[in-house]
């Protein structure tokens, strides 16, 4: 499994007590206190390590490569799924997935960006960007899951749009602001879990809900820490930097009220244990689902524009100061 240059230390402890366990068993000898030790002490290194990463180590765990995807959490947490296919105007887009299934024994839509494993899946999932018909697909099915009550669950999972001059042509930006607005002002409702990169208009597309929940090595926020840096400092070297100023924790999103909760993944990050990730998403989802899903109509409705309203005011220290 891929290891990140911070993971070295606790990475080289566990080989070491494999090589040690490997010893053992063949040469018929007893070091079991030794390798408790030695387990002891890889587990407070690797508490030590997860338990204060960086804002930029947070975003490379949310792109590790053996994360889950939006395919892989459909198999965990949703049973009978039947994808749906198409946006009725131009084509499929492979880069986003969505269709009916049922969560708990109750009948909802699933959405979400679908990054690829490897070069031939990338490349037939456009590497997880999608183009404005995936969108548009994204759209009619929530459209559908309003015509029939059924709530909306989005995992997002995207470092935003597919910029290139074709997805303009076919009008990427007016799709994403239509998604935005019908979102708002959908009927039924709906629930996004932020389940790695939540990048720019191409996760927000997805992510007007009445619930935003976040797993912990996640991040959320307007642009990536990379072309933050180009932008700013002409000088993607200074990514690190740009993601402090970004605030793009689940932390600090869940103290700005932007997301409303936090989902704890397994010691190492979600890649460790497919498993125990989709269970703890599961129960936070089955929780606030039953939460939206007995409010009423209208209220919901009420209550979805007025937090997004919220989000951006300032309160002007200074002026208050000089009164």
């Amino acid at each position: 499994m891929q290891a990140f240059e911070w993971e070295k230390p606790v990475v080289d402890l566990e080989e070491r007590i494999r090589e040690l366990k490997q010893y053992c068993a063949q040469a018929q000898m007893d070091f079991s206190e030794e390798i408790e030790s030695l387990e002891r002490k890889a587990s407070a290194l690797r508490r030590e390590i997860y338990e204060n990463l960086t804002p930029f180590q947070r975003v490379l765990m949310a792109r590790h490569p053996k994360r889950p995807t939006t395919l892989d959490y459909i198999g965990l947490l949703f049973d009978d799924f039947v994808e749906l296919h198409g946006d009725r105007t131009y084509r499929d887009d492979g880069a986003i997935v969505g269709g009916i299934a049922l969560f708990e024994g109750q009948p909802v839509t699933v959405i979400g960006p679908q990054k690829g494993r490897d070069t031939k899946e990338n490349i037939a999932r456009n590497f997880g960007l999608p183009h404005p018909e995936g969108y548009r697909k994204a759209l009619r099915l929530m459209k559908q899951a309003e015509k029939f009550g059924r709530p909306i669950i989005t995992l997002i999972d995207v470092v935003g749009a597919y910029p290139g001059i074709e997805a303009e042509e076919r009008g990427q930006g007016l799709m994403i602001a239509q998604c935005v607005e019908e979102m708002s002002f959908l009927r039924t409702p709906i629930l996004s879990v932020i389940t790695g990169e939540g990048g720019s208009g191409g996760a927000l597309a997805l992510g007007v809900a009445d619930r935003i929940l976040m797993l912990e090595n996640a991040w959320y926020s307007v642009i990536s820490p990379e072309m933050c840096a180009t932008i700013l400092w002409r000088d993607s070297s200074r990514a690190a930097e740009a993601a402090e100023l970004l605030r793009l924790t689940p932390m600090d999103l869940l103290k700005f009220g932007i997301i409303d909760d936090v989902i704890t993944e397994p010691l190492g990050g979600a890649h460790r244990d497919h498993e125990f990730t989709s269970r703890q998403i599961r129960s936070f989802i089955k929780r606030y689902l039953a939460v939206i899903r007995r409010m009423d109509v209208n209220q919901l409705v009420e209550e979805r524009l007025a937090r997004f309203r919220r989000i951006g005011r300032f309160h002007d220290k200074s002026s208050q100061s000089l009164l």
